[in-house]
């Protein structure tokens, strides 16, 4: 062949076409970025998965400090919360839910306090509408029990003090409530609803065995009889005794006294002052300068929060109760339940 024929041949074989700088950049940009996806991808998955962890460790110290927070230091002022609905056991509560003060913690703490040599004193912050009659009475025994052995015990309400809410509150050497605290509501109340004719309009017809003719008394299956009705009215003006006894005991008042305003009835801060009920108007401040006073401590000392659990403790918090075959104890209780000191 000669160099005619060479030259022909090169000139019919394909050559790659010619690029830009522009499509040269653009197709190396198309094949990293893959690359580059892939780089940002990495991190972003090892910070979600470890997302839990820095969570559950932020939890962990939140319950570290929030038990910490219970240690005393130095003399102090116990100072014990009673928030919420009360009830027998422990105390339980949410960020979406109802709180409720539990007998057994609220107990627990103030014999810690009471064995504590450093806690000069306590101080019972009290904003509660009431609750159970038994966990109130748990409550107030152990308050007198502290104040026999030496150390004062002071209240002072929020919002409301009422009903189970006052009857701790009594129990108090002195009693500080704010002028429009919500309190008094002395009494005991039961409640229940026949539903018998709303259950004959739909049709549906409950069967109950029993032991006993009063074993389901209360039941809003049917009417109440008048033999029950005596029954639960005996039952809970107990009760009410117990409660007004309770309240003459510890203000140090004739009992017929305190009958003249233990009728349920509702009461400012100010009238309940009328009525000595409480000592003092003021808020907590006051009250804890004044504890402080009467115990040789300065102004402003040093005020350490028993029971405080922590944003952990109270996530995981609950009532303890126990489940048996989906069935729970406490509803063979229903009538302790039901009766509250209102």
């Amino acid at each position: 062949m000669d160099a005619n024929s060479d030259q022909q041949l090169h000139d019919q074989t394909p050559q790659p076409p010619d690029m830009s700088n522009a499509q040269v950049q653009r197709q190396t940009s198309n094949q990293s970025a893959p690359t580059r996806g892939i780089r940002w991808l990495i991190p972003v998955s090892f910070a979600i998965g470890c997302l839990p962890w820095l969570i559950l460790f932020m939890l962990v110290i939140a319950a570290v400090f929030g038990a910490a927070s219970g240690l005393a230091r130095g003399p102090h002022i116990a100072l014990i919360r009673v928030s919420g609905t009360i009830i027998t056991g422990r105390s339980s509560g949410s960020l979406f839910g109802d709180t409720f003060a539990g007998s057994e913690d609220i107990v627990a703490q103030l014999e810690k306090a009471r064995k504590n040599r450093s806690a000069k004193g306590i101080l019972l912050r009290v904003n509660s509408p009431g609750g159970s009659a038994a966990g109130a009475q748990e409550i107030y025994d152990e308050i007198v029990r502290v104040r026999r052995a030496g150390k004062p015990v002071y209240c002072s309400m929020g919002s409301v003090a009422a009903s189970g809410g006052y009857y701790v509150a009594a129990a108090c050497d002195r009693v500080f409530a704010d002028g429009g605290t919500i309190t008094g509501s002395i009494g005991v109340i039961f409640e229940t609803a026949d539903l018998s004719g709303l259950f004959k309009k739909i049709g549906l017809n409950p069967q109950v065995i029993k032991s006993g003719k009063f074993k389901d008394i209360g039941s809003p299956n049917r009417p109440m009889t008048p033999e029950e009705r005596k029954l639960l009215t005996d039952m809970l003006m107990g009760i009410y005794e117990q409660f007004v006894k309770a309240v003459a005991q510890g203000r140090q008042l004739p009992p017929q006294d305190v009958r003249k305003i233990a009728d349920g009835r509702l009461l400012t801060g100010e009238q309940a002052l009328r009525a000595k009920l409480v000592d003092s108007l003021g808020g907590m401040q006051d009250a804890i300068r004044e504890l402080a006073k009467s115990v040789g401590l300065k102004e402003e000392p040093e005020v350490v929060e028993y029971g405080r659990r922590g944003l952990l403790g109270s996530m995981l918090s609950g009532d303890g109760t126990t489940t048996l075959g989906g069935f729970r104890p406490d509803r063979l209780l229903h009538i302790g339940n039901l009766l509250r000191a209102e």
